[in-house]
């Protein structure tokens, strides 16, 4: 069976990326998270800024619950960018085999990537139910894995599914205006490194640059729906925090509704800076990390294959 090599070079890269972006980031995930879930009821409300979030896992001694969900996140995270990052390479190939073309336009490039966030959505989406649900739950009281999706019906590992698939243009608005930016940046250096013979990359700090920028775009133009598939997988609230976290309907009507009636226009983009700086940070770490890594997976992944194609008979002689 033949194997795409360099698609899965690339989802090996970005997957990896995206473990240690979503570790390092983790805390900050968690604060925004129960931050965003938090819906303003009859005037009241539990937090009124990001800060308060830490400051009650440190008054309450429950500073490692900020981990809570922390293995979850990442194994949906790492399933979700080694999908994303494979399928996007491979309907890049396909297309640019297909059409002839040197280059992937604007246009072509964005359903690519929403091609590609879609798969991606349809296969993580239990785990990234039930992360959500480890996250919002109360600090200390976080469920396993597999309890949290057993708890209620099948269908309830899939709440969201809908703006999930709704935010595939999130990623494939990103993705779209790094690669764009990223081929601007590179054109110069093209140039030097077919005269030196070697091949131009970027570097940490350009990378770092360009995802910040692409991902701050994304988000600004999506965050209404982000919110919502927060409020939507959130775990159910409990009888003492009844009074501040709405209790609307899973559907997205149904929270739309329910924000608008609690908190007006403004409660579509509550987090909205928490969401930017967590995002951007951990998007920006990702390209980065991935950026980086991309090379030494590429010429690992060719040794291996090498090493698996070469008969036995013969390793053993050579040794």
């Amino acid at each position: 069976m033949n194997v795409d090599l360099e698609s899965l070079a690339e989802a090996t890269s970005g997957a990896i990326g995206s473990l240690l972006s979503t570790t390092i980031l983790y805390p900050l995930d968690t604060c925004k998270t129960k931050y965003q879930a938090e819906a303003r009821s009859h005037g009241l409300q539990k937090y009124k800024n990001l800060s308060d979030v830490l400051w009650e896992a440190i008054s309450t001694r429950q500073v490692l619950s900020l981990y809570q969900g922390l293995g979850t996140k990442n194994l949906q995270s790492f399933f979700s960018q080694f999908v994303y990052f494979y399928g996007y390479s491979y309907f890049k190939r396909m297309y640019l085999e297909k059409s002839g073309y040197k280059s992937i336009g604007t246009s072509a490039n964005l359903l690519i990537a929403a091609a590609a966030g879609a798969c991606t959505a349809l296969v993580t989406q239990p785990l990234d139910t039930a992360s959500s649900r480890m996250q919002t739950s109360a600090f200390g009281k976080s469920k396993g894995l597999l309890q949290t999706l057993t708890e209620g019906t099948w269908s309830d590992a899939f709440d969201g599914l809908g703006i999930s698939l709704l935010l595939t243009s999130n990623p494939a608005i990103q993705y779209t205006v790094f690669d764009q930016l990223k081929q601007r940046a590179l054109k110069n250096k093209q140039n030097k490194a077919e005269k030196g013979g070697s091949s131009a990359s970027l570097s940490a700090a350009m990378a770092f640059l360009l995802g910040t920028i692409s991902k701050s775009i994304a988000t600004c133009v999506t965050y209404p729906a982000i919110r919502c598939k927060v409020i939507i997988q959130a775990a159910d609230s409990g009888e003492a925090s009844s009074k501040t976290q709405v209790k609307s309907p899973k559907t997205v009507s149904g929270v739309i509704a329910g924000i608008w009636r609690r908190e007006g226009i403004l409660g579509y983009f509550k987090g909205l800076r928490a969401q930017i700086l967590k995002t951007v940070l951990s998007s920006a770490l990702l390209l980065m990390i991935k950026e980086k890594i991309s090379a030494t997976t590429w010429v690992l992944i060719l040794a291996l294959k090498r090493y698996l194609l070469v008969p036995k008979a013969a390793r053993v002689k050579n040794l």
